[in-house]
Parts: structure tokens; C-alpha cells; sequence
């Protein structure tokens, strides 16, 4: 009897030791990806909430001017210096594009990047600019720019400069757009920056605005905010930052780059911070980011404005919707149901706003991590 319970217990415990050296394989073999999701983030959110300070910013990514200079000069090859001369500018809306992507600019100008169509039945005044570089292959480089000359003769929205259009220039493509803003248009009241496979909700985007205008609102700058977040130090993410670019445990608060508003003393202090700092940090929201805290300027959620992800179909999402990313075949039929007169039916009255509760309950509010809406945002 002993006997038997000995060879048990013995075999209890060789599965507690097998079943321990799997756990263990498996975290060796995982630690960099919990490293990455667990370890990092718990540094940087500590980093965050318990240090939280960022003037260490100031001192190491300033440099002298004419580094500044030298490191984002760039000469225009398209340019409209007087699309803004004379006019009351609500919005100055760019679109940071690259010189492949025609369909995608054909497609806002038809939607909700249509100038015509913003005047005409918003009244408002928005100027619509497309911010790109040049093609990034040489071979087809000529070409591309011919068509791209061709493009804006038909068109004349598009501003470009002569640096590469790469990933790893977006910060550039960041400094052109506030440079332009601010030799061009610095009286337009508002400036927002946004992906051309983003989807604006232009009536909503301008009600919107013009509260906030009739406000007096200053240090404005809304979107998608990242709190807290760390740098990837995984050397085969696109968003990979080396130790050497920025090596502290986590970045500024900043909003996600896909699509965002400043009021226009904030566009005024990002131009201004940029002429004394780095820019080799090629992850352009967190140097916009980075401007911005320099500045004393802090970035302020909007529940409407999307991370990376696509809003759901459903009318009682259009009626708050400002922005929603990921669109680029969907784009008409986006804007035709979303601008649809139903929308507003279907959310007015008491059942209506009742109904467009539970639905959005039902859409945002998931048990998994969904990069719209937030679940708050059903309540609103």
C-alpha cells in the first residue's frame, strides 16, 4: 500500500516538474513578446505617473538652429503660396500623401475634402492641401512628377518638396506642413493633419469647429491621445526606435497621427519649437508630440476622433462620427450614408437617442481591445 502511494507521489511530481519546464520554455521562448506587451509598458506608464516629467526634452533634443535648419530645409517643387490670401480660413486641412496614391486624393476631393461642397453647403472655408515628397523610386521618378505636375495644373492643392516620400521622413512631411501653415496660411483658425485613407466626417468636423472658434479656444489640439506609451525596441517593426534616437521609458503624450486638430496658436508654437529641435526621430506624432511639450501644450481626447481602426457601419455612429480610419475603396459609399439626412432621423427625439444608445453599447462597447471608439463614447 505505502508502495503504491510512493510510485504516486513520485509520479505526481514529475508531472509538476514536466508540466514547470514547459511553463518555463514557453516564456523563454515568449519573454520578448511579454516583454514588449507586459514589461515595457509597466516601465512606461511608471515612467509616466511617477516621474512625470518630460523636461529632460527640452535640453536633449535641442539643437542648434541652423542644425534645425539643415535637417528639414527643403525646396518646393509644387507650391500654392496664395491658397489662403484673403480668405477667412475656418480650417487648413492637410493630407499627408504620397505622389502613387492619385485614386486616394481623387477620392477625397469628391468626398469630404471637396472645397465646392464645404462652402457651398457648410459655409465655411476650408482649404484642402495634400502634403508629399518625391516618388522614393528613382526609376520611376520623372514620370511620377510629370503626372504629379499634370495633377495639380487640374487641381491646385497639392505642395511638395524635394525629400524622399518614405516612412522614415514623415517627421519631415510633419515640419512641411507646419512650415507651410505658417509662411502661407497663419490665419487660419484651426490646422489638422490626416492620412489619405482616413474618413472625415466634414459636417460634423465643422460644427464641431465652429463651437470650439466661438469659444475663443486656445492650446486646442485633439485626436486620438497615446498616454504613457513606450518606444518599440523591436528591430523588425517599422516603428523600431534604437536607444540611441530616444532612450528613455516612455514617450510625451501625443495624439495618433492618422488624424488630428490644432487650434491655431498651437500651430504657431509647434512651428516655432521645431526650428531648435531634432527631427531625426522619424515617428512624426511622437515628435509632434515632443514640439508640444516643449511648448507647455497638452493634447486633449476626442472620443470621435479613431486610433487605427475603422468606426463601425451604422447610422447611429455616423451622427457623432469625426474621423474614422482604414478607408480607401469604401470611401463614396462612406460619404454617402454617413452625410445621409436618415442619419439624423434616426437619432432625433428621445427613442431615437434611446436607441442609438443601445446600439452603440452594443458596437463599442466590446470585451476586447477595439481601436475606434471608445465604450464612453455610446453615453455621449
Amino acid at each position: 500500500m505505502m508502495f503504491m502511494n510512493f510510485r504516486r507521489i513520485r509520479k505526481c511530481l514529475c508531472l509538476q516538474v514536466v508540466a514547470t519546464l514547459f511553463v518555463l520554455s514557453v516564456v523563454m521562448v515568449c519573454w520578448e513578446q511579454l516583454d514588449n506587451n507586459i514589461v515595457s509598458h509597466a516601465k512606461s506608464y511608471t515612467y509616466r505617473y511617477l516621474v512625470n516629467s518630460y523636461g529632460f526634452l527640452n535640453k536633449s533634443f535641442t539643437i542648434s538652429r541652423q542644425d534645425a535648419e539643415r535637417l528639414s530645409s527643403h525646396r518646393y517643387l509644387i507650391n500654392h503660396e496664395g491658397k489662403c490670401a484673403g480668405r477667412d480660413v475656418l480650417l487648413l486641412l492637410f493630407v499627408k500623401t504620397s505622389p502613387e496614391n492619385v485614386e486616394r486624393r481623387r477620392s477625397i476631393r469628391s468626398t469630404w475634402g471637396n472645397e465646392t461642397y464645404i462652402r457651398q453647403e457648410l459655409s465655411a472655408h476650408v482649404k484642402v492641401v495634400f502634403a508629399l515628397g518625391i516618388h522614393q523610386d528613382p526609376q520611376r521618378r520623372e514620370s511620377t512628377q510629370q503626372a504629379l505636375l499634370a495633377e495639380d495644373r487640374k487641381y491646385h492643392d497639392l505642395v511638395q518638396q524635394d525629400f524622399t516620400d518614405t516612412f522614415h521622413n514623415l517627421t519631415i512631411k510633419l515640419l512641411q506642413q507646419f512650415r507651410w501653415a505658417h509662411a502661407y496660411c497663419g490665419h487660419a483658425r484651426f490646422l489638422m493633419s490626416a492620412d489619405d485613407d482616413i474618413f472625415v466626417h466634414m459636417p460634423n468636423l465643422v460644427r464641431y469647429l465652429r463651437e470650439m472658434d466661438q469659444r475663443g479656444v486656445r492650446d486646442f489640439w485633439v485626436g486620438r491621445v497615446h498616454r504613457g506609451a513606450p518606444p518599440n525596441r523591436h528591430k523588425d517593426s517599422k516603428y523600431y526606435v534604437p536607444y540611441e534616437m530616444y532612450q528613455w521609458s516612455s514617450y510625451p503624450d501625443y495624439t495618433a497621427g492618422a488624424g488630428y486638430v490644432v487650434s491655431g496658436d498651437v500651430a504657431s508654437k509647434i512651428y516655432r519649437a521645431s526650428l531648435t529641435l531634432n527631427s531625426t526621430l522619424y515617428i512624426d506624432d511622437v515628435f509632434m508630440g515632443i514640439c508640444a511639450n516643449v511648448m507647455g501644450v497638452s493634447p486633449q481626447e476626442h472620443v470621435f476622433f479613431s486610433g487605427e481602426g475603422k468606426a463601425p457601419y451604422h447610422p447611429c455612429i455616423f451622427g457623432k462620427m469625426i474621423t474614422s480610419h482604414g478607408h480607401v475603396n469604401d470611401i463614396h459609399d462612406l460619404w454617402k450614408v454617413a452625410t445621409s439626412l436618415k442619419v439624423q432621423k434616426i437619432s432625433g427625439g428621445l427613442l431615437g437617442r434611446l436607441y442609438c444608445t443601445v446600439v452603440r453599447v452594443a458596437l463599442l462597447c466590446k470585451p476586447y481591445y477595439v481601436d475606434t471608439y471608445p465604450c464612453k463614447s455610446a453615453f455621449l
